[in-house]
């Protein structure tokens, strides 16, 4: 039988038609999908524009689903579901970023930062945390150690705490020296009060303050538990060290100083201590506790309270005037307590401490806000003298 050369001739057209003919309809299809993807991909943007969270993940889903392998695509997705509060959601397209082999390094540090993100925000402070150490290392490690300082002091896990500090420290992403004072403060709380071992919670204090000797509060927490111990001297002298150190503290232990001066025979020297801070910066608090101090010291209430109006004819103040008032003898006691009450409810709010980092305010003094967790945010000063 012969072969006959004029099939393959009429086949070998035929063949490359039909092959540019897939090629067209293959190409035609590319350029349809691509061009619903870019659709998706802007409509969804437009939504976000707009504020319509819905309709933006519903066209981030659809651009996915065409185009699977684009990572922007999937970090926008995973955003949205986190602002949403979807945190499941959030870390499903987060973990399966992760899992592709064909992400890039950068992008794999990208996700990995993300899902830490998912994690904190759903609460979840166990997983956050293990998410968190995977990022030393990469762009995202001093965010990372930032993050983790927060939940090591959200958690009082303060000697951890305490080493996220040095090692911020010492890649120079501030100073902080006087956290690390706070935290060997809180220790020593712990030590006093959770386990009664004062003496180590003498040495953290001491610590403290020979480390960071500017910081107030190692000072003022020694000071109390040497007056608790019964040294009232030795907690006089403490405060002394104060004034040297972070003489804008004193407000805050000018009645204490008072009280220890008596207790340890050194009203004087307290009267000097406390008359010479107020020439420096004059105080509510210093001035009420130096007519305390000439109480204590044998004057008349009604000699001693002309301080209150010393420190009016300098710094016009409410409360000044309140406590004055409290002291002055009217013909009817009944209209006294009545007006008494009216002027310390008007003073009140300005006998509070306001926190410089977000407005929250106290009657007590914080070291750190309650609101937003900020260390020495309160001014020791009250709102009336801000």
């Amino acid at each position: 039988m012969e072969f006959d050369l004029g099939w393959i001739l009429l086949g070998l057209p035929m063949a490359f038609a039909l092959g540019w003919l897939a090629s067209r309809l293959d190409l035609r299809q590319l350029r349809i999908e691509n061009r619903q993807a870019p659709k998706a991909y802007f409509r969804g943007l437009n939504y976000l524009l707009n504020e319509q969270q819905d309709q933006a993940i519903d066209a981030f889903i659809e651009a996915v689903q065409k185009d699977p392998d684009t990572s922007e695509l999937h970090f926008a997705l995973g955003n949205l579901f986190r602002r949403r509060g979807e945190y499941e959601r959030a870390v499903r397209v987060h973990e399966h970023l992760l899992s592709r082999a064909d992400l890039s390094r950068g992008d794999h540090e990208r996700a990995q930062h993300a899902l830490a993100l998912d994690f904190l925000k759903a609460g979840l402070l166990d997983r956050a945390e293990d998410a968190l150490h995977k990022l030393e290392g990469t762009r995202y490690q001093d965010q990372a150690w930032l993050t983790l300082l927060t939940l090591h002091e959200r958690s009082r896990s303060w000697p951890q705490a305490a080493d996220m500090a040095a090692r911020l420290q010492q890649a120079g992403q501030g100073d902080f020296s006087v956290r690390l004072a706070h935290y060997q403060c809180e220790q020593a709380e712990q030590a006093l009060h959770k386990n009664g071992d004062a003496a180590a919670a003498r040495q953290l204090l001491e610590q403290a303050i020979a480390s960071t000797p500017q910081a107030a509060r190692p000072h003022i927490q020694l000071a109390g538990m040497l007056a608790a111990a019964g040294d009232a001297s030795g907690a006089f002298d403490r405060l002394l060290q104060l004034q040297t150190h972070a003489p804008q503290a004193v407000p805050l232990i000018a009645s204490e100083w008072v009280r220890l001066g008596r207790l340890s025979a050194r009203l004087p020297q307290a009267r000097q201590q406390l008359e010479d801070s107020y020439a420096q910066t004059p105080s509510i608090d210093v001035a009420d506790a130096l007519v305390q101090a000439q109480v204590a010291a044998g004057a008349p209430m009604q000699q001693a309270r002309e301080g209150y109006v010393q420190h009016m004819a300098q710094e016009p103040s409410l409360i000044a005037a309140s406590r004055w008032l409290s002291h002055e003898p009217f013909a009817h006691d009944a209209v006294h307590a009545t007006v008494q009450r009216s002027v310390e409810h008007a003073v009140r709010p300005l006998a509070r401490y306001r926190c410089a980092a977000c407005g929250f305010e106290a009657q007590g003094y914080f070291w750190q806000c309650p609101g937003c967790q900020a260390w020495e945010s309160f001014p020791p000063r009250r709102i009336e003298e801000l």
